[in-house]
């Protein structure tokens, strides 16, 4: 069986182009063919028009560019990769939402051209995480981390509804890393419980621990059978999912969360947890939709 591509979105800026790199290093890990996508409004959209001119529109001229210069990079960085490239009269975030369906997953960079410096996330890459029926990795952090030298992945365990596909997948990716990938699961107390250190407190709190530890195994079951070899480690801790899991990934390769897709909601689907972590985690973030 043909594998799905792996999709990434470029546009000739420095995010786009770490992206590019490490999405050679992933299809090459998983013997997945390379797809490159350009949408060729992106310049339109941020005012970043060639000043040269030629028989086709300047904005053609500078998308067909930047499409073949990406596939170039990507050809010398993994030549054992089958590589594509397509240029789309299409607004970035609808053609990759498009592909989304017949991808293994898409990856973005941290934000596009034109699009601020200072912004923590761009909009492509928020919006397309926050929509597509397929994993997205949004390509950010510090260079260690992107480069995956640090040998660990992480995925955070949430709720039921969520986590089933993000676990399958982080599973996946530390298996072709050949690494060991960390689990987390976070709870907190009820308000109630708060302040309150009393005997009684100390065996709430142990509950709460103990069915945070039962619904980590639980979480980990199917891909403890589908990975035998593995080695997962469990991280049970009080605290907000979201800090947690940013303290977490500072020395992670890749963070992978899911995120529930409410059927017959069309707006951004994202929760907190994953959104923080677009926005502030020290290495890359997979999200991963989950039917609910």
């Amino acid at each position: 069986m043909t594998e799905l591509p792996l999709v990434v979105g470029v546009d000739g800026s420095d995010s786009s182009l770490l992206a590019v790199d490490w999405a050679v290093d992933e299809a090459a890990r998983h013997a997945l063919p390379l797809r490159l996508v350009h949408a060729f409004r992106w310049e339109r959209y941020e005012r970043t028009l060639p000043s040269f001119t030629t028989g086709r529109s300047a904005e053609e001229v500078m998308a067909r560019h930047i499409a073949a210069s990406c596939a170039q990079r990507a050809e010398l960085r993994g030549p054992q990769v089958e590589v594509s490239s397509e240029v789309l009269p299409d607004d970035a975030v609808f053609a990759l939402l498009h592909a989304a369906p017949d991808a293994f997953a898409l990856v973005v960079g941290q934000r596009g051209r034109g699009e601020v410096a200072g912004l923590l996330l761009g909009s492509v890459g928020l919006a397309v995480a926050a929509r597509a029926v397929c994993p997205v990795v949004v390509v950010r952090g510090a260079q260690p981390n992107i480069q995956g030298s640090l040998g660990r992945i992480v995925v955070g365990v949430g709720d039921a509804a969520e986590r089933t596909g993000a676990v399958r997948f982080a599973a996946r990716e530390a298996q072709a890393r050949g690494c060991a990938l960390t689990a987390v699961r976070a709870w907190r107390r009820p308000a109630h419980e708060h302040g309150d250190r009393s005997p009684d407190a100390d065996d709430a709190a142990q509950e709460h621990d103990e069915r945070a530890a039962a619904e980590l195994e639980e979480a980990l079951s199917e891909a403890a059978r589908e990975h035998p070899g593995l080695s997962v480690r469990r991280h049970i801790v009080e605290g907000p999912a979201h800090r947690v899991l940013l303290d977490s990934a500072a020395d992670a390769d890749l963070v992978v969360v899911g995120a529930e897709r409410r059927h017959g909601h069309f707006g951004l689907q994202l929760g907190r947890v994953a959104h923080t972590l677009l926005h502030h985690s020290a290495c890359p973030v997979a999200v991963v939709p989950q039917r609910g």
